[in-house]
C-alpha cells in the first residue's frame, strides 16, 4: 500500500525534514507514527498525499511512484485516500451534513447518493442525530467524529490521521482511537500519527518512530 524507498525532504533554506527513510506498509495494516514535535510527522503524511514531493528517494502509494506522477494526476491518488486533521479543519458556516458531504458534491456526485453515504458515514461514528446542527454546537470529539466521517465519506483504501487526538482528553482521545479501529477492521489502511504513546501502547499496533527526520530502528 505504502513504501518509501530512501526518502530525504529538505525545505528550502536547508532544514532537513527526513532523512533517509525507509518502510512499508502493506494493505489493511494499522500504523502509528510517533515522534516528539518536528520529528517528520506530517512531512512525511504531506508526502503520500502529494502535498509536497521527495528531494530525494521515491514514495510508491498502490503501486504508483508518487514523486514522479503529474500534477493532474494527483487527485486521481488523493480520491483513495482519506486524511484526518488534528484541527478538524470543518466549515462553520455549514451543517455537519454539509461539512461532510462536500466531496461528493465537489466530485459531481448525485443528490440521491450524496445523502445515502452522508447518512451513512453520520451513522458510523455516531453523529446520526446531529447533521442539521453546525459545527459550533457540537464538542471537540464530535467535531473530530465529523471530520472522520468526511474522511470516510469516499470510502478510502487509505486513512491518514495527523494528531487526531492532540486536543482531545483521554476518554474521547480512546474513542477516536476505536473508531479508527473499526475502520481498520473492514480492510482500510490506517496510518495515524501521535504522540500519545500510553493510548498507543494499549492498541498494540505497529509503530515506525521518528526522530528529527530519521526512523529509528
Amino acid at each position: 500500500m505504502i513504501r518509501f524507498d530512501n526518502v530525504s525532504k529538505r525545505y528550502p533554506g536547508g532544514k532537513d525534514a527526513l532523512s533517509r527513510v525507509s518502510f512499508e506498509i502493506e494493505a489493511g495494516e494499522m500504523v502509528f507514527l510517533t515522534g516528539y514535535s518536528g520529528a517528520g510527522k506530517s512531512t512525511l503524511m504531506k508526502l503520500i498525499i502529494v502535498m509536497e514531493r521527495a528531494t530525494q528517494g521515491q514514495v510508491f502509494v498502490q503501486g504508483v511512484n508518487v514523486n514522479r506522477i503529474v500534477s493532474k494526476k494527483i487527485p486521481e491518488i488523493r480520491r483513495d485516500i482519506g486524511v484526518v486533521f488534528q484541527n478538524h479543519q470543518l466549515l462553520f458556516d455549514r451543517t455537519v451534513f454539509d461539512n461532510v458531504a462536500l466531496p461528493l458534491v465537489i466530485a459531481g456526485f448525485h443528490n440521491r447518493e450524496v445523502g445515502r453515504r452522508v447518512r451513512s458515514a453520520l451513522s458510523k461514528v455516531g453523529l446520526s442525530d446531529k447533521e442539521r446542527v453546525y459545527p459550533i454546537s457540537l464538542s471537540g470529539g464530535e467535531q473530530q467524529r465529523v471530520g472522520i466521517a468526511r474522511a470516510v465519506i469516499n470510502r478510502p483504501k487509505l486513512l491518514l490521521a495527523d494528531e487526531p487526538t492532540g486536543n482531545l482528553d483521554p476518554g474521547l482521545s480512546e474513542e477516536i482511537m476505536k473508531l479508527f479501529q473499526q475502520f481498520n477492521q473492514v480492510g482500510v489502511t490506517v496510518m495515524i500519527a501521535s504522540h500519545n504513546l500510553d493510548l498507543i501502547s494499549r492498541i498494540k499496533k505497529r509503530e515506525l518512530r521518528l526522530h528529527q527526520g530519521e526512523l529509528s530502528k
